[in-house]
């Protein structure tokens, strides 16, 4: 991790508790970040994102005390000018990482957990910054964190929740695939399991049977994983719902293209419910957490 601005940046130390040596972490600067004000972040995963970005960053600093959040923008490598330091500021950004590593969400999601956890904070929002998710929701993903809830799952699915132009394929797909065989693998009831609008618990990111920090995490395996792992695990996993809303013409915002991206998508969730993404047991006993892992409460 290379600090850009080391008048602002948030000490390199690592926090009590926190053993991070067997961490698989890309290379990333912290471009600019504030020091620590509020209990949990919010992370933005974002490349070439464009005025979509900033459309996202304005609703978030629209909501009451900016949705109760520090937000955290992690960017893969953009090049279209979206991420000035300048513009990000005054769209109330608190922190800017740039992935320098190889790799693409998965990669961009390590380094911002990563850095989330050294800094203290007791939990990750995630939101696309795509300006497809409602930011409205963030409220209540923080009171179920704070409710010992240690994954929370948007859903456009579920009751109270908003489906907006959802191509057709991809609902079809999620709907009778993607979610019923992370269902069936977790044992747990998912409705909605390729959005990025999802909370998790410090303890959670840091549980060494969990292990998130590992290189094989590179495009969007992280994810899935995560939907298939923590219930598995015993962990209090919810969904809430929001709304999320695709535009009614032209391109539609996704980094998922084409027959390859989504043959490749299809191949990471079967590789998933098949646990080929768990870490090995000698992995899992290695010290990865805050003092040993501890069993969470079944849901």
């Amino acid at each position: 991790m290379r600090v850009v601005d080391a008048v602002d940046a948030v000490p390199g130390d690592v926090l009590p508790g926190v053993v991070d040596s067997d961490w698989q972490v890309p290379a990333f600067d912290v471009v600019f970040a504030a020091p620590r004000s509020r209990a949990h972040c919010l992370v933005v995963p974002v490349f070439n994102e464009g005025s979509r970005l900033h459309r996202t960053l304005e609703r978030i600093q629209a909501l009451p005390r900016g949705g109760g959040v520090d937000t955290v923008v992690v960017d893969g490598g953009s090049s279209d000018g979206s991420v000035g330091r300048d513009l990000l500021r005054m769209r109330g950004v608190h922190t800017l990482l740039v992935k320098r590593g190889p790799g693409r969400l998965s990669a961009q999601l390590r380094c911002a957990y990563a850095h989330a956890l050294r800094a203290g904070y007791a939990g990750v929002i995630t939101i696309d910054g795509n300006d497809k998710d409602d930011p409205a929701a963030i409220p209540a993903f923080l009171a179920a964190l704070g409710d010992g809830i240690d994954f929370v799952q948007a859903s456009r699915f579920v009751a109270g929740g908003e489906a907006v132009n959802t191509p057709l394929a991809r609902e079809l797909a999620i709907r009778w695939l993607h979610a019923p065989l992370l269902s069936i693998a977790s044992g747990h009831r998912w409705t909605d399991t390729t959005q990025g609008f999802r909370a998790y618990s410090r303890r959670l990111l840091l549980d060494p049977r969990v292990a998130p920090f590992r290189d094989v995490f590179d495009a969007y395996e992280l994810l899935a994983y995560l939907n298939y792992r923590a219930p598995r695990l015993g962990f209090r996993c919810v969904e809430l719902p929001t709304a999320r809303r695709y535009p009614a013409g032209g391109a539609v915002p996704t980094k998922i293209g084409g027959l390859r991206g989504n043959l490749a998508l299809l191949a990471t969730l079967f590789r998933t419910v098949r646990g080929g993404f768990d870490p090995a047991p000698t992995h899992a006993r290695h010290r990865g957490g805050e003092q040993a892992a501890q069993q969470p409460a079944a849901d």
